[in-house]
């Protein structure tokens, strides 16, 4: 017997073998696809994708080939086909013709590769729902793409596009869209065809102008184009029935877009260059919550701010605001309001420092101080723009400026600078004005906005009736019970402020005034109104009663579904509870129309 024992293991013929490669995918993954119908292959390195994967609802599997037999769970011809294959993070630089053979795809996931083209053989999946490209070097898509009509996502962002297909609009079904950080100066007319988008994102882009056909998006929710060379956007965006974030951040904007879209809940317009705020502009944001203005040029916060009766969140941080109207304080469901770098007079810095409640506790104190009578010599230098008549207001702005004098009467002088201006704006507010000035009718053929707030006015005279072109009227802080019955021929007004007056009841023209968006009738001593009458004004979005006298509310208001924004706070009623209201429009809105007899 030998002294040398040979191991029991050894394997003799060892070094005549030649060593079999680790393959690419393991057999295990590939056997556990066949079952369940996904293949996650990211994060392995891969620089190209084997063809076992291609095949793999093509070809049989190796066990086939062997004399062996299959329990149930392993019947390789009972097999599912190939649904999801999640090829991200690796480092692909071509995917192959043959991902053809894989028709039965939903899901295709190739971001964080390094493709710089994809086959034109994409658009044989047929099923395919989501195609994720992104973090890749691609410059051009395949039109044959375009074809997929049951695609929902596209995500192409971080790429080297310049262009993309006009065909886009081919894909019906399609309801996510991410082109943003690529080189596109344009974009596809086709767009507007996508019915069914909701959430497009281009921002990072080199875009100029948003095409007209944008506006036929009616699904849209989310659009964000921040970041490109935009100067204006088309006030055709106002059809986007839906969209409720707009995203216009990092622009060249001079002006806020006028785009009163109806659902439109926050907008972003910060890195601008807007310097004004034009009324006609903010009385279209009747369901804004967000409004984002940080980092542009605005000087002056105008009366009409308070227009935004859902406004939560206002961010002015470093403009050239100068000071803010005490008016901001009315603004009901305002949490957060941000100043930081402004050059506010008048307000002291720790005041600023104590937070939002604080500032607006402040202004709302300064609304119930009188005005203090202006003293001549106040300042050391009287600016061009502190003169008894702005002249560049009129001239370029169109505005009309006499406020804040505690005049009796408008000095004739005044209207004689602003003749033959075509003048739009009128504020006369802050003075003590006991009737209309006559010589207004000098701009009944443009006049479309009007201040006569906090003045001393006990009526309203059928004059300002004759004004045809108003859309806003600005009366609150005086002294009115009533409206005169011929302003039901202002066919054009949107928006009426009557705070703070002493109407006890909801005037009776303004059921005739269906143009009507807007009626803010908070502060006086309303006892009751009339929701059958209120049905009428189809427009109106937004209605304030707040602190008035209302015992009861009639259920029959919940029927008013163009209503945006209800307040009810501050009245005497016992139904709906305050914890109710407390939750908002909507939810006081579906408790109204719970109680409507059957």
């Amino acid at each position: 017997m030998s002294r040398f024992k040979r191991a029991n293991n050894a394997d003799t013929m060892a070094g005549f073998r030649t060593t079999q490669p680790e393959p690419a995918v393991p057999n295990g993954l590939l056997k556990a696809a066949r079952k369940s119908g996904q293949l996650n292959l990211s994060g392995r390195g891969l620089t190209e994708v084997p063809q076992s994967v291609y095949r793999l609802s093509v070809d049989p599997p190796e066990e086939a080939q062997q004399d062996s037999s299959f329990g149930a769970s392993d019947r390789w011809w009972e097999q599912a086909d190939l649904t999801k294959l999640l090829l991200a993070s690796n480092q692909l630089t071509l995917l192959s013709e043959d991902i053809s053979l894989l028709p039965a795809l939903t899901t295709l996931d190739l971001h964080d590769n390094v493709l710089k083209s994809v086959p034109c053989s994409l658009g044989a999946l047929q099923e395919l729902q989501q195609l994720r490209l992104s973090h890749n070097q691609l410059s051009s898509l395949p039109v044959e793409v375009c074809s997929l009509k049951n695609l929902r996502s596209l995500t192409l962002q971080k790429n080297l596009l310049e262009n993309l297909p006009e065909e886009l609009g081919q894909l019906e079904n399609l309801t996510e869209l991410d082109v943003s950080s690529n080189r596109l100066k344009a974009l596809p007319s086709g767009l507007g065809s996508l019915a069914a988008l909701q959430k497009v994102n281009v921002c990072h882009n080199q875009l100029s102008c948003l095409p007209d056909g944008l506006s036929q998006l009616t699904s849209v929710k989310l659009l964000d184009c921040s970041n490109n060379l935009l100067s204006d956007v088309p006030a055709s965006l106002s059809h986007m029935l839906s969209l409720e974030q707009l995203y216009l951040r990092h622009n060249k904007l001079r002006r806020l877009p006028q785009i009163p879209a109806p659902a439109l809940k926050e907008l972003y317009v910060g890195n601008n260059q807007i310097e004004l705020l034009e009324p006609e502009t903010l009385a279209g944001l009747t369901a804004i919550s967000l409004l984002e203005l940080r980092d542009n040029k605005i000087k002056v916060l105008p009366e009409q701010i308070t227009l935004l009766t859902t406004l939560t969140r206002l961010d002015l941080t470093n403009n050239d605001v100068g000071t803010l109207p005490a008016s901001l304080s009315l603004l009901p469901d305002l949490k957060v309001l941000l100043l930081e770098g402004n050059p506010l007079r008048g307000i002291r810095r720790d005041l600023l420092t104590k937070g939002t409640n604080e500032l607006l506790k402040y202004l709302r104190g300064r609304i119930k101080e009188e005005p203090e009578k202006v003293q001549e010599g106040q300042t050391a230098m009287t600016l061009p723009s502190q003169a008894t008549v702005n002249l560049h207001s009129i001239k370029t702005l169109k505005v009309l400026q006499y406020s804040e004098q505690q005049a009796e009467s408008v000095p004739e002088e005044v209207f004689d600078a602003a003749a033959d201006h075509g003048v739009a704006t009128v504020n006369f507010s802050r003075n003590q004005l006991t009737s209309l000035p006559p010589r207004l009718l000098d701009f009944s053929s443009s006049l479309s906005d009007i201040n006569l707030g906090f003045n001393r006015l006990s009526c309203c005279s059928p004059d300002i009736c004759k004004l045809l072109q108003l859309t806003h009227i600005d009366l609150r802080n005086n002294q009115l019970s009533d409206l005169p019955a011929e302003m039901k021929n202002l066919s054009k007004l949107s928006s009426i402020i009557l705070n703070y007056n002493r109407f006890k009841s909801f005037p009776e023209v303004l059921y005739e005034v269906v143009s009507l968006e807007t009626v803010l009738l908070g502060n006086n001593q309303v006892g009751g109104v009339d929701p059958g009458r209120l049905l009428k004004l189809v427009r109106l979005y937004t209605l304030d009663l707040s602190n008035n006298d209302l015992l009861s509310v009639p259920p029959e208001l919940g029927l008013c579904s163009s209503l945006r924004s209800l307040s009810l706070e501050g009245n005497p009623f016992r139904a709906p509870r305050a914890a109710i209201v407390a939750k908002g429009t909507d939810a006081v809105m579906e408790y109204l129309r719970s109680r409507i007899p059957a």
